[in-house]
């Protein structure tokens, strides 16, 4: 069983940004010896059909299975440190701020912190979090799709949801954002409370 700080659940665009922010913080002296997982469960995300015609920076016909497949490259290429857990999917998370069990369909991980950044389908079958499940306040009814109750992203102590399962609509750079803006809040955290981000610069 291994131990996180940090354990991503999903590697769609919410839980992958999560991921590639917090990785970019390996140079800060509160973040350098954290551990941080990303499971990184693609199966069901709505961007394997995606064609993102109007993403910035992005070239018109960009596939979002592209995207999916050059996210995790891209991660572990830049940031090798965090550990990509493949072919696995969370079945059940059990335990309390900082010392969570997730369990998986193959194996069991520790971790201080979770972000859940999966989607928001109505089959969501998460066990330990279904409390937490209510309909989703941005997506048309019609949809049935649902979202985890939470207050600016955090579930319960512990515990953040991040991408369109927090209440965000359906696209793709708000689900981005909305895992950089979990990232963000994850590395205030290990900072003792001071406002942090992760910036880099063309200027020496």
């Amino acid at each position: 069983m291994d131990g996180f700080d940090v354990l991503i659940i999903g590697g769609s665009a919410a839980g992958l940004s999560c991921a590639l922010i917090l990785g970019s913080a390996v140079d800060k002296p509160f973040a350098s010896n954290k551990k941080i997982g990303i499971v990184t469960h693609q199966k069901s995300s709505a961007l394997k059909e995606a064609l993102l015609n109007n993403v910035l920076g992005l070239k018109k016909g960009t596939r979002g299975d592209q995207v999916l497949a050059d996210g995790l490259v891209q991660l572990s290429d830049l940031y090798p440190h965090v550990i990509q857990i493949d072919h696995e999917k969370v079945i059940k998370i059990e335990g309390a701020f900082p010392n969570f069990t997730v369990f998986t369909n193959k194996n069991s991980y520790r971790a201080k912190s979770i972000v859940v950044a999966v989607g928001p389908s109505n089959l969501f079958n998460i066990e330990g979090l279904m409390q937490y499940v209510i309909p989703h306040h941005s997506l048309p009814p019609q949809k049935e799709r649902v979202m985890l109750k939470n207050d600016n992203h955090l579930v319960t102590d512990g515990i953040y949801v991040a991408g369109i399962l927090a209440g965000w609509r359906s696209q793709f750079a708000i689900a981005a954002g909305s895992g950089a803006q979990v990232a963000t809040d994850i590395l205030t955290l290990w900072n003792d409370g001071s406002h942090s981000m992760v910036h880099h610069s063309i200027v020496k």
